[in-house]
C-alpha cells in the first residue's frame, strides 16, 4: 500500500475519498446455529454450556441468528451505507475436526455470505480467529501444542482457496493477546484456564500461527492481509518511578507483546524477564519467521489503564506485576470502561513513531449503554452517538498529524452475545429483541449513516 499524507485544515474537515466505512461482528456472538450443517463444536460452546461461566447462563446458540438471517443484515448494512462489513469465520464450521475433511455446507454459508455482501456493494473483510478453536484440537492440547500453527495454516489455506478471489481484506487473529490472557491467564474466557507458563506457549504458538497464513497467502493472492490488536494506553498512577516501571511492564505485556515480533521480528525485552523460565527462549532465524511482511494493522480501541507497581504481591502477581487502578472521576460505559478519546490519537500516532508508515485501520471502537427503548420503539442512544462522534474525531486529528489511517469500522452492528457478559451489555448500533430477533437501528445508527453518507464532516458539526 502506498502511503498517504493528509493535510486537510482542522475546519471542514471530511475523511479522504478512499477511506473505508465499515461495520464489525464475530461468529460466535451473532451467528447461532453453531452446530448447524455438519458443524463441529468449538471450545465456545463448551465453554458456555459450562455452569457458572456465563452471566445470567447464556450462550450463542441462537446469538442474533445471522446464520438464517444474514441476507436481511446484509440489507440493513446497505440501508445504512456501510461499504464493508468485517466478519470472522467459525474454524469448527469449515473444519468440524479442526483438520481433514472440510464441510462444504459450512463453506458453502460464507461463499454465500460473500457473494451477498458483494451483490449490494459492501466489501467484505474476513477474520480467521475470533477466539473460537474446534473443541477437537482443544482436546489436542489447543494452542499450546506444537502443532497448532500447521493447523491453523491448513485452516487458512482452505479458507483463502474457497474465497480468496472474492474477499480482498484479510486478518489473520484477532486480539491474539486476549486469546491467550482471558483464555489462560485469567480463565473467564475459553478455554478457561489460569497457567503462565502454558500461556507463555500459546502467545508464540499464535504468532507462529498468524506468520504460516501470512506466508501461505503471499504464494498466491494478491490483496490485502494483516492483524488485529487491541492497544490500551498505559498510564502510572502516580510518578513515582515503581510505578512508571509497572506501566512499561504493563505496555510491553499487553501492547508490544504481539506487534514488535509481528512487526519488528523481536520480543519487547520485558516479557523473557516477566515470565522468567516459563517463556520459551526463541532462536535469531524462529524470531526472523515471525516477521511476515503485512499490508495493515487493525486496531481495536475501547479504553486507557492506570497501573501501580505490584511487585511486592510475590509469585501470585500477573507478570506485568502490576495492579490495574480505578481511573479518576469520569465518564464510563456500562462495563465500567473510562470514555477516553483522546487515547485513540495516542495509540494511533505512537503506532506511526514505533513501526512506521504501516497503514492502519480502526477495526473496532464502541461502547456498551443500557439501552432502553422507548415507548415507540425507538432508541435514543445519545451516550453512544456522542461516544462514536468523539473517537471519530479523535481519529480525524491523528488524519491531520499524518497518520497512515485508512478506515474505521464500528463496534458492533448488533447487540450480540459479550462473552462472559453474555446478554447483559449490548454494544451494537442497531438493537436486537433476542426473543423475536426484531432489528431496530438506534439513533447511533442513523448517526453512523450521516457519518458515512458525509464522509465525516457532520462529525465536526
Amino acid at each position: 500500500m502506498p502511503s498517504r499524507k493528509i493535510g486537510h485544515p482542522l475546519s471542514s474537515f471530511v475523511f479522504p475519498a478512499d477511506f473505508v466505512w465499515g461495520a464489525a461482528t464475530s461468529a460466535y456472538q451473532i451467528e447461532g446455529s453453531p452446530l448447524a450443517d455438519g458443524a463441529g463444536p468449538s471450545i465456545w460452546d463448551q465453554f458456555t454450556h459450562t455452569p457458572g461461566t456465563i452471566k445470567g447462563g447464556d450462550n450463542g446458540d441462537v446469538a442474533c441468528d445471522h446464520y438464517r438471517r444474514f441476507a436481511a443484515d446484509v440489507l440493513l448494512m446497505r440501508e445504512l451505507g456501510i461499504k464493508s462489513y468485517r466478519f470472522s469465520t467459525a474454524w469448527s464450521r469449515v473444519l468440524p475436526d479442526g483438520t481433514g475433511r472440510p464441510n462444504p455446507r459450512g463453506l458453502g454459508f460464507y461463499s454465500r455470505l460473500v457473494d451477498t455482501l458483494l451483490e449490494h456493494g459492501i466489501a467484505p473483510s474476513l477474520t480467521l480467529y475470533h477466539w473460537d478453536l474446534p473443541a477437537a484440537l482443544e482436546r489436542r492440547g489447543g494452542w499450546a501444542h506444537a502443532d497448532a500453527p500447521k493447523w491453523f495454516a491448513e485452516y487458512a489455506q482452505l479458507m483463502f482457496r474457497t474465497l480468496g478471489d472474492r474477499v480482498p481484506m484479510w486478518a489473520t487473529f484477532n486480539e491474539p493477546w486476549v486469546a491467550m490472557d482471558n483464555g489462560y491467564v485469567a480463565g473467564n474466557h475459553a478455554p478457561g484456564r489460569r497457567d503462565w507458563a502454558e500461556a507463555a506457549l500459546v502467545s508464540q504458538n499464535l504468532l507462529r500461527a498468524h506468520a504460516a497464513a501470512v506466508a501461505i497467502y503471499r504464494t498466491q493472492w494478491r490483496q490485502q492481509i494483516g492483524l488485529v490488536v487491541n492497544l490500551v494506553p498505559v498510564y502510572p498512577a502516580t510518578d513515582l518511578a515503581a510505578d512508571r516501571a509497572a506501566a512499561n511492564r504493563m505496555d510491553a505485556y499487553l501492547n508490544r507483546h504481539f506487534l514488535d515480533p509481528a512487526l519488528l521480528g523481536e520480543f519487547p525485552t520485558e516479557l523473557p524477564e516477566m515470565f522468567g523460565k516459563a517463556w520459551p527462549a526463541l532462536a535469531e532465524d524462529e524470531l526472523a519467521q515471525l516477521r511476515q511482511p503485512i499490508d495493515f494493522v487493525g486496531i481495536n480501541y475501547y479504553l486507557r489503564l492506570f497501573v501501580s507497581d505490584a511487585s511486592s504481591n510475590g509469585p501470585a502477581a500477573s507478570p506485568p506485576r502490576a495492579t490495574i487502578v480505578p481511573p479518576p472521576d469520569c465518564r464510563r460505559t456500562a462495563l465500567g470502561w473510562e470514555i477516553y478519546s483522546k487515547g485513540l490519537t495516542e495509540i494511533l500516532q505512537r503506532m506511526q513513531s514505533r513501526y512506521g508508515d504501516v497503514p492502519l485501520f480502526i477495526t473496532e471502537n464502541g461502547a456498551a449503554f443500557d439501552d432502553v427503548p422507548l415507548e415507540n420503539g425507538s432508541i435514543n442512544d445519545v451516550e453512544r452517538v456522542e461516544y462514536l462522534k468523539e473517537h471519530l474525531q479523535a481519529a480525524g486529528q491523528a488524519l491531520r498529524t499524518g497518520v497512515n489511517l485508512r478506515g474505521y469500522f464500528v463496534w458492533s452492528l448488533l447487540d450480540n452475545f459479550e462473552w462472559h457478559h453474555g446478554y447483559s451489555k449490548r454494544f451494537g448500533i442497531v438493537r436486537v429483541d433476542y426473543p423475536t430477533q426484531r432489528r431496530t437501528p438506534k439513533a447511533s445508527a442513523r448517526f453512523y449513516a450521516d457519518v458515512l453518507r458525509s464522509q465525516g464532516a457532520v462529525v465536526e458539526s
